[in-house]
Protein backbone atom coordinates (compact mmCIF):
# COMPACT_ATOMS: atom_id res chain seq x y z
CA UNK A 1 0.00 0.00 0.00
CA UNK A 2 1.48 3.36 -1.06
CA UNK A 3 2.11 6.07 1.52
CA UNK A 4 -0.50 8.86 1.75
CA UNK A 5 0.44 11.96 -0.27
CA UNK A 6 0.19 15.20 1.65
CA UNK A 7 0.13 18.80 0.44
CA UNK A 8 1.14 21.52 2.94
CA UNK A 9 -0.34 25.05 2.76
CA UNK A 10 1.69 27.07 5.24
CA UNK A 11 3.11 30.63 5.01
CA UNK A 12 5.61 30.21 7.89
CA UNK A 13 8.63 28.73 6.12
CA UNK A 14 10.38 27.39 9.20
CA UNK A 15 7.23 25.66 10.46
CA UNK A 16 6.52 24.32 6.98
CA UNK A 17 9.99 22.74 6.72
CA UNK A 18 9.63 21.27 10.20
CA UNK A 19 6.28 19.75 9.32
CA UNK A 20 7.65 18.30 6.08
CA UNK A 21 10.54 16.61 7.91
CA UNK A 22 8.17 15.18 10.50
CA UNK A 23 5.84 13.85 7.81
CA UNK A 24 8.65 12.27 5.85
CA UNK A 25 10.01 10.69 9.03
CA UNK A 26 6.55 9.26 9.69
CA UNK A 27 6.52 7.68 6.22
CA UNK A 28 4.27 10.12 4.37
CA UNK A 29 4.98 11.57 0.92
CA UNK A 30 5.05 15.37 0.95
CA UNK A 31 4.04 16.61 -2.48
CA UNK A 32 4.73 20.30 -2.00
CA UNK A 33 4.70 23.28 0.36
CA UNK A 34 2.59 26.24 -0.77
CA UNK A 35 1.86 29.63 0.75
CA UNK A 36 -1.06 30.93 -1.36
CA UNK A 37 -4.63 30.00 -2.07
CA UNK A 38 -4.27 30.15 -5.87
CA UNK A 39 -1.23 27.86 -5.90
CA UNK A 40 -3.03 25.41 -3.62
CA UNK A 41 -6.08 25.13 -5.89
CA UNK A 42 -3.95 24.68 -9.01
CA UNK A 43 -1.73 22.08 -7.35
CA UNK A 44 -4.66 20.11 -5.94
CA UNK A 45 -6.11 19.97 -9.44
CA UNK A 46 -2.86 18.53 -10.83
CA UNK A 47 -1.63 16.10 -8.18
CA UNK A 48 -4.78 15.00 -6.25
CA UNK A 49 -3.25 14.58 -2.76
CA UNK A 50 -4.53 12.20 -0.08
CA UNK A 51 -4.83 15.08 2.42
CA UNK A 52 -4.14 18.83 2.59
CA UNK A 53 -2.64 20.43 5.70
CA UNK A 54 -3.79 24.07 5.94
CA UNK A 55 -2.54 26.56 8.50
CA UNK A 56 -5.66 28.41 9.60
CA UNK A 57 -3.46 31.33 10.61
CA UNK A 58 -2.63 32.37 7.09
CA UNK A 59 -2.72 36.14 6.56
CA UNK A 60 -6.39 36.03 5.47
CA UNK A 61 -8.41 33.66 7.70
CA UNK A 62 -11.56 33.97 5.58
CA UNK A 63 -9.59 32.97 2.47
CA UNK A 64 -8.09 29.93 4.20
CA UNK A 65 -11.55 28.75 5.25
CA UNK A 66 -12.85 29.33 1.74
CA UNK A 67 -9.89 27.38 0.34
CA UNK A 68 -10.74 24.47 2.61
CA UNK A 69 -14.34 24.49 1.40
CA UNK A 70 -13.24 24.39 -2.24
CA UNK A 71 -10.83 21.52 -1.67
CA UNK A 72 -13.30 19.49 0.36
CA UNK A 73 -16.44 20.08 -1.70
CA UNK A 74 -15.10 20.44 -5.23
CA UNK A 75 -12.15 18.06 -5.18
CA UNK A 76 -13.41 15.69 -2.45
CA UNK A 77 -10.10 15.75 -0.55
CA UNK A 78 -9.87 15.72 3.27
CA UNK A 79 -8.50 18.74 5.14
CA UNK A 80 -6.59 18.91 8.42
CA UNK A 81 -6.27 22.40 9.92
CA UNK A 82 -3.24 23.62 11.82
CA UNK A 83 -3.90 26.42 14.32
CA UNK A 84 -2.63 27.85 17.54
CA UNK A 85 -4.69 27.77 20.70
CA UNK A 86 -5.73 31.44 20.66
CA UNK A 87 -7.12 31.18 17.13
CA UNK A 88 -8.69 27.82 17.90
CA UNK A 89 -10.87 29.36 20.64
CA UNK A 90 -12.22 31.93 18.18
CA UNK A 91 -12.69 29.53 15.28
CA UNK A 92 -14.12 26.69 17.35
CA UNK A 93 -17.59 28.20 16.95
CA UNK A 94 -17.26 27.94 13.17
CA UNK A 95 -15.15 25.62 11.07
CA UNK A 96 -13.24 23.82 13.82
CA UNK A 97 -16.20 22.66 15.86
CA UNK A 98 -16.03 19.24 14.16
CA UNK A 99 -13.82 16.84 16.20
CA UNK A 100 -10.52 15.66 14.68
CA UNK A 101 -10.60 18.34 11.98
CA UNK A 102 -7.64 20.27 13.42
CA UNK A 103 -4.37 20.02 15.33
CA UNK A 104 -3.27 22.74 17.75
CA UNK A 105 0.29 24.10 17.76
CA UNK A 106 2.69 23.20 19.20
CA UNK A 107 2.33 19.47 18.51
CA UNK A 108 4.56 16.42 18.59
CA UNK A 109 5.23 14.05 15.70
CA UNK A 110 3.00 11.50 17.40
CA UNK A 111 0.18 14.05 17.66
CA UNK A 112 0.61 14.89 13.98
CA UNK A 113 0.64 11.23 12.99
CA UNK A 114 -2.53 10.44 14.93
CA UNK A 115 -4.33 13.55 13.61
CA UNK A 116 -3.48 12.72 9.97
CA UNK A 117 -4.48 9.05 10.28
CA UNK A 118 -7.78 9.97 11.93
CA UNK A 119 -8.49 12.63 9.29
CA UNK A 120 -7.81 10.21 6.43
CA UNK A 121 -9.78 7.39 8.08
CA UNK A 122 -12.66 9.70 8.95
CA UNK A 123 -12.83 10.85 5.34
CA UNK A 124 -12.87 7.26 4.07
CA UNK A 125 -15.80 6.53 6.38
CA UNK A 126 -17.51 9.73 5.24
CA UNK A 127 -17.12 8.74 1.56
CA UNK A 128 -18.42 5.26 2.31
CA UNK A 129 -21.45 6.69 4.09
CA UNK A 130 -22.04 9.13 1.23
CA UNK A 131 -21.80 6.25 -1.24
CA UNK A 132 -24.30 4.19 0.77
CA UNK A 133 -26.57 7.21 1.09
CA UNK A 134 -26.40 7.82 -2.65
CA UNK A 135 -27.08 4.15 -3.35
CA UNK A 136 -30.08 4.19 -1.01
CA UNK A 137 -31.30 7.43 -2.57
CA UNK A 138 -30.94 5.93 -6.06
CA UNK A 139 -33.01 2.92 -4.98
CA UNK A 140 -35.73 5.16 -3.54
CA UNK A 141 -35.72 7.39 -6.62
CA UNK A 142 -36.07 4.42 -8.98
CA UNK A 143 -38.90 2.70 -7.09
CA UNK A 144 -42.16 2.35 -8.97
CA UNK A 145 -44.23 3.48 -5.99
CA UNK A 146 -44.32 6.77 -4.11
CA UNK A 147 -41.89 7.02 -1.17
CA UNK A 148 -41.77 9.78 1.45
CA UNK A 149 -39.11 9.70 4.18
CA UNK A 150 -39.49 11.76 7.37
CA UNK A 151 -37.35 12.44 10.41
CA UNK A 152 -38.37 11.72 14.01
CA UNK A 153 -40.46 14.92 14.03
CA UNK A 154 -42.37 13.82 10.90
CA UNK A 155 -40.66 16.44 8.75
CA UNK A 156 -40.03 15.43 5.14
CA UNK A 157 -36.45 14.51 4.21
CA UNK A 158 -36.93 12.69 0.91
CA UNK A 159 -39.74 12.56 -1.65
CA UNK A 160 -39.08 10.46 -4.74
CA UNK A 161 -40.35 11.30 -8.27
CA UNK A 162 -43.34 8.94 -7.97
CA UNK A 163 -44.39 10.75 -4.78
CA UNK A 164 -44.07 14.08 -6.58
CA UNK A 165 -46.35 12.82 -9.36
CA UNK A 166 -48.86 11.32 -6.94
CA UNK A 167 -49.12 14.34 -4.63
CA UNK A 168 -48.56 17.11 -7.15
CA UNK A 169 -45.76 18.57 -4.96
CA UNK A 170 -42.10 19.10 -5.85
CA UNK A 171 -39.51 17.74 -3.43
CA UNK A 172 -37.61 21.03 -3.14
CA UNK A 173 -40.83 22.78 -2.10
CA UNK A 174 -41.59 20.41 0.79
CA UNK A 175 -38.21 19.43 2.26
CA UNK A 176 -38.17 20.20 5.97
CA UNK A 177 -41.93 20.71 6.14
CA UNK A 178 -44.12 18.68 8.45
CA UNK A 179 -45.89 15.86 6.64
CA UNK A 180 -49.34 17.15 7.63
CA UNK A 181 -48.63 20.38 5.72
CA UNK A 182 -47.99 18.43 2.52
CA UNK A 183 -50.02 15.19 2.52
CA UNK A 184 -53.67 14.74 3.39
CA UNK A 185 -54.73 11.14 3.99
CA UNK A 186 -58.36 10.53 4.91
CA UNK A 187 -60.79 7.68 5.40
CA UNK A 188 -62.97 7.73 2.28
CA UNK A 189 -66.08 6.71 4.20
CA UNK A 190 -65.79 8.60 7.51
CA UNK A 191 -63.52 11.46 6.27
CA UNK A 192 -61.35 10.88 9.34
CA UNK A 193 -57.84 12.29 8.94
CA UNK A 194 -55.25 9.49 8.77
CA UNK A 195 -52.02 11.52 8.81
CA UNK A 196 -51.43 10.44 12.41
CA UNK A 197 -50.54 6.95 11.11
CA UNK A 198 -46.96 8.16 10.60
CA UNK A 199 -46.74 9.44 14.17
CA UNK A 200 -48.24 6.17 15.42
CA UNK A 201 -45.65 4.13 13.51
CA UNK A 202 -42.84 6.19 15.05
CA UNK A 203 -44.25 6.13 18.60
CA UNK A 204 -45.14 2.42 18.58
CA UNK A 205 -42.11 1.33 16.52
CA UNK A 206 -44.34 -0.83 14.34
CA UNK A 207 -45.20 -1.14 10.66
CA UNK A 208 -48.77 -0.01 9.94
CA UNK A 209 -50.81 -0.88 6.87
CA UNK A 210 -52.92 1.81 5.26
CA UNK A 211 -56.64 0.99 5.55
CA UNK A 212 -58.46 -0.26 2.43
CA UNK A 213 -60.56 2.89 2.21
CA UNK A 214 -57.63 5.33 2.50
CA UNK A 215 -57.54 8.16 -0.03
CA UNK A 216 -54.91 10.81 -0.74
CA UNK A 217 -56.11 14.35 -1.42
CA UNK A 218 -53.61 15.80 -3.88
CA UNK A 219 -52.43 19.38 -4.19
CA UNK A 220 -55.22 20.18 -6.69
CA UNK A 221 -57.90 18.52 -4.54
CA UNK A 222 -58.15 15.26 -6.47
CA UNK A 223 -58.88 12.18 -4.36
CA UNK A 224 -56.88 9.03 -5.18
CA UNK A 225 -57.34 5.62 -3.55
CA UNK A 226 -53.99 4.52 -2.16
CA UNK A 227 -52.57 1.55 -0.32
CA UNK A 228 -49.37 0.14 1.21
CA UNK A 229 -47.75 1.02 4.54
CA UNK A 230 -45.83 3.31 6.87
CA UNK A 231 -42.83 1.94 8.76
CA UNK A 232 -40.43 3.32 11.38
CA UNK A 233 -36.78 3.84 10.40
CA UNK A 234 -34.32 2.43 12.94
CA UNK A 235 -30.60 3.06 13.35
CA UNK A 236 -27.99 0.39 14.13
CA UNK A 237 -28.93 0.56 17.80
CA UNK A 238 -32.64 -0.01 17.15
CA UNK A 239 -33.58 3.59 17.91
CA UNK A 240 -36.34 5.08 15.76
CA UNK A 241 -35.03 8.02 13.74
CA UNK A 242 -37.97 8.66 11.42
CA UNK A 243 -40.47 6.93 9.16
CA UNK A 244 -40.87 5.86 5.56
CA UNK A 245 -44.28 6.16 3.95
CA UNK A 246 -44.84 3.98 0.88
CA UNK A 247 -47.88 4.85 -1.24
CA UNK A 248 -49.28 3.00 -4.22
CA UNK A 249 -52.00 4.37 -6.46
CA UNK A 250 -54.68 1.68 -6.34
CA UNK A 251 -57.36 3.76 -8.04
CA UNK A 252 -57.38 1.53 -11.11
CA UNK A 253 -57.40 -1.61 -8.98
CA UNK A 254 -60.32 -0.29 -6.94
CA UNK A 255 -62.23 0.49 -10.12
CA UNK A 256 -61.48 -2.99 -11.46
CA UNK A 257 -62.61 -4.57 -8.19
CA UNK A 258 -65.79 -2.50 -8.25
CA UNK A 259 -66.42 -3.54 -11.85
CA UNK A 260 -65.81 -7.20 -11.04
CA UNK A 261 -68.13 -6.93 -8.05
CA UNK A 262 -70.76 -5.27 -10.23
CA UNK A 263 -70.38 -7.97 -12.87
CA UNK A 264 -70.85 -10.65 -10.22
CA UNK A 265 -74.19 -9.25 -9.08
CA UNK A 266 -75.65 -7.40 -12.06
CA UNK A 267 -76.79 -8.38 -15.52
CA UNK A 268 -74.38 -7.16 -18.18
CA UNK A 269 -77.10 -6.28 -20.69
CA UNK A 270 -79.86 -4.60 -18.69
CA UNK A 271 -77.81 -3.52 -15.62
CA UNK A 272 -80.50 -5.11 -13.44
CA UNK A 273 -79.54 -7.30 -10.48
CA UNK A 274 -78.87 -10.90 -11.54
CA UNK A 275 -79.99 -14.21 -10.05
CA UNK A 276 -77.18 -14.21 -7.43
CA UNK A 277 -78.06 -10.79 -6.02
CA UNK A 278 -81.79 -11.50 -6.20
CA UNK A 279 -81.42 -14.72 -4.19
CA UNK A 280 -79.32 -12.87 -1.60
CA UNK A 281 -82.00 -10.19 -1.17
CA UNK A 282 -84.66 -12.89 -1.06
CA UNK A 283 -82.74 -14.63 1.71
CA UNK A 284 -82.59 -11.36 3.66
CA UNK A 285 -86.36 -10.95 3.22
CA UNK A 286 -86.91 -14.42 4.69
CA UNK A 287 -84.74 -13.48 7.67
CA UNK A 288 -86.85 -10.35 8.19
CA UNK A 289 -89.93 -12.56 8.26
CA UNK A 290 -88.49 -14.57 11.12
CA UNK A 291 -87.74 -11.44 13.16
CA UNK A 292 -90.84 -9.38 12.33
CA UNK A 293 -94.24 -10.97 12.74
CA UNK A 294 -96.12 -8.59 10.44
CA UNK A 295 -93.52 -8.49 7.70
CA UNK A 296 -94.73 -9.90 4.35
CA UNK A 297 -93.28 -10.00 0.87
CA UNK A 298 -93.99 -11.53 -2.51
CA UNK A 299 -91.98 -12.84 -5.46
CA UNK A 300 -93.18 -12.33 -9.05
CA UNK A 301 -91.66 -14.43 -11.80
CA UNK A 302 -92.13 -13.02 -15.32
CA UNK A 303 -91.64 -14.49 -18.76
CA UNK A 304 -92.22 -12.31 -21.82
CA UNK A 305 -94.79 -13.63 -24.27
CA UNK A 306 -93.59 -13.80 -27.86
CA UNK A 307 -90.04 -12.63 -27.33
CA UNK A 308 -88.65 -15.49 -29.45
CA UNK A 309 -90.62 -14.17 -32.42
CA UNK A 310 -89.06 -10.70 -32.01
CA UNK A 311 -85.59 -12.21 -31.88
CA UNK A 312 -86.19 -14.40 -34.92
CA UNK A 313 -87.67 -11.59 -37.01
CA UNK A 314 -85.42 -8.65 -36.09
CA UNK A 315 -82.24 -10.35 -34.87
CA UNK A 316 -80.46 -10.58 -31.54
CA UNK A 317 -79.24 -6.97 -31.55
CA UNK A 318 -82.81 -5.69 -31.75
CA UNK A 319 -83.78 -8.31 -29.17
CA UNK A 320 -81.15 -6.97 -26.76
CA UNK A 321 -82.36 -3.40 -27.20
CA UNK A 322 -85.90 -4.63 -26.58
CA UNK A 323 -84.89 -6.34 -23.30
CA UNK A 324 -83.17 -3.17 -22.13
CA UNK A 325 -86.35 -1.17 -22.80
CA UNK A 326 -88.40 -3.81 -20.92
CA UNK A 327 -86.01 -3.57 -17.94
CA UNK A 328 -86.54 0.18 -17.68
CA UNK A 329 -90.33 -0.26 -17.82
CA UNK A 330 -90.26 -2.89 -15.07
CA UNK A 331 -88.22 -0.56 -12.88
CA UNK A 332 -90.81 2.19 -13.40
CA UNK A 333 -93.52 -0.09 -11.96
CA UNK A 334 -91.80 -0.64 -8.61
CA UNK A 335 -91.03 1.25 -5.42
CA UNK A 336 -87.41 2.20 -4.66
CA UNK A 337 -87.07 -0.54 -2.04
CA UNK A 338 -88.25 -3.34 -4.38
CA UNK A 339 -85.98 -5.40 -6.62
CA UNK A 340 -86.35 -6.46 -10.24
CA UNK A 341 -83.75 -8.86 -11.62
CA UNK A 342 -83.04 -10.49 -14.95
CA UNK A 343 -82.58 -14.24 -14.73
CA UNK A 344 -81.47 -14.71 -18.31
CA UNK A 345 -83.16 -14.68 -21.71
CA UNK A 346 -86.57 -13.06 -21.31
CA UNK A 347 -87.13 -14.13 -17.69
CA UNK A 348 -87.36 -11.56 -14.90
CA UNK A 349 -88.08 -11.76 -11.18
CA UNK A 350 -89.48 -9.14 -8.83
CA UNK A 351 -89.17 -8.98 -5.03
CA UNK A 352 -91.87 -6.86 -3.36
CA UNK A 353 -90.87 -6.20 0.24
CA UNK A 354 -92.96 -5.14 3.20
CA UNK A 355 -96.40 -5.51 1.56
CA UNK A 356 -99.70 -5.57 3.42
CA UNK A 357 -101.23 -8.59 1.71
CA UNK A 358 -101.68 -10.36 -1.61
CA UNK A 359 -103.57 -7.41 -3.06
CA UNK A 360 -100.34 -5.37 -3.21
CA UNK A 361 -98.68 -8.09 -5.28
CA UNK A 362 -101.72 -8.34 -7.60
CA UNK A 363 -101.72 -4.57 -8.14
CA UNK A 364 -98.03 -4.60 -9.15
CA UNK A 365 -98.63 -7.54 -11.50
CA UNK A 366 -101.49 -5.64 -13.18
CA UNK A 367 -99.38 -2.48 -13.38
CA UNK A 368 -96.57 -4.41 -15.08
CA UNK A 369 -98.95 -5.94 -17.61
CA UNK A 370 -100.54 -2.60 -18.42
CA UNK A 371 -97.12 -1.00 -18.86
CA UNK A 372 -95.84 -3.78 -21.11
CA UNK A 373 -98.88 -3.49 -23.36
CA UNK A 374 -97.70 -0.06 -24.48
CA UNK A 375 -95.75 -0.30 -27.77
CA UNK A 376 -91.96 0.02 -27.79
CA UNK A 377 -90.42 1.87 -30.75
CA UNK A 378 -86.98 0.68 -31.86
CA UNK A 379 -85.21 1.54 -35.10
CA UNK A 380 -88.45 2.59 -36.74
CA UNK A 381 -90.38 -0.50 -35.67
CA UNK A 382 -93.27 -0.78 -33.24
CA UNK A 383 -92.86 -3.79 -30.95
CA UNK A 384 -95.50 -5.21 -28.64
CA UNK A 385 -95.29 -7.82 -25.89
CA UNK A 386 -97.06 -9.11 -22.81
CA UNK A 387 -95.90 -11.12 -19.81
CA UNK A 388 -96.99 -14.21 -17.98
CA UNK A 389 -96.52 -13.70 -14.22
CA UNK A 390 -96.38 -16.17 -11.34
CA UNK A 391 -96.75 -14.93 -7.76
CA UNK A 392 -95.52 -16.65 -4.58
CA UNK A 393 -96.25 -15.19 -1.13
CA UNK A 394 -94.14 -15.30 2.02
CA UNK A 395 -97.18 -16.28 4.12
CA UNK A 396 -96.81 -19.88 2.97
CA UNK A 397 -93.96 -20.51 5.44
CA UNK A 398 -90.95 -20.83 3.15
CA UNK A 399 -87.53 -21.60 4.64
CA UNK A 400 -85.37 -21.55 1.49
CA UNK A 401 -85.25 -18.75 -1.13
CA UNK A 402 -85.02 -21.24 -3.99
CA UNK A 403 -88.25 -22.93 -2.95
CA UNK A 404 -90.16 -19.66 -3.07
CA UNK A 405 -88.64 -18.87 -6.44
CA UNK A 406 -89.47 -22.35 -7.70
CA UNK A 407 -93.14 -21.95 -6.83
CA UNK A 408 -93.35 -18.50 -8.44
CA UNK A 409 -91.82 -20.06 -11.58
CA UNK A 410 -94.40 -22.88 -11.50
CA UNK A 411 -97.23 -20.35 -11.18
CA UNK A 412 -95.82 -18.42 -14.15
CA UNK A 413 -95.95 -21.54 -16.35
CA UNK A 414 -99.56 -22.13 -15.28
CA UNK A 415 -100.35 -18.52 -16.28
CA UNK A 416 -98.72 -19.10 -19.69
CA UNK A 417 -100.75 -22.30 -20.14
CA UNK A 418 -103.96 -20.38 -19.46
CA UNK A 419 -103.50 -18.02 -22.37
CA UNK A 420 -100.50 -15.78 -21.52
CA UNK A 421 -100.73 -12.05 -20.56
CA UNK A 422 -102.00 -13.31 -17.25
CA UNK A 423 -100.94 -13.77 -13.64
CA UNK A 424 -101.42 -16.71 -11.28
CA UNK A 425 -100.91 -16.86 -7.51
CA UNK A 426 -99.21 -20.08 -6.45
CA UNK A 427 -101.46 -22.46 -4.55
CA UNK A 428 -100.52 -26.01 -3.70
Amino acid sequence: MSAPKILIVEDEKILAVHIRRSLQKLGYTVLDILDSREEAINTVTEINPSLVLIDICLTDIANSLQLADIIQNKFQIPILFITDYSKYQILHQNKLKEPFSYIVKPFSEQDLHVAIEIAIYKYKIYKKLQSEKQRLLSIIQSMGCAVVVTDINVCIQIMNPEAEILTGCNEHEVLGKNLVEVLTLVNKDTRENLNNLVTQAIETNTVLRLPDNCVLITKDGTEISIGDSVAPIRDNFGQVTGAVLVLQNIQERKQTEAQLLHNAFYDGLTALPNRVLFLDRLKQALEHCKRRQNYHFAVLFLDLDGFKGINDRFGHSMGDDFLIAIARRLESCLRSGDTVARFGGDEFAVLLEDIKDVSDAINVAKRIQETLKLPIYLNGYQLLTTASIGIALSEDGYEEPRNLLRDADAAMYRAKEQGKANYIIFDE
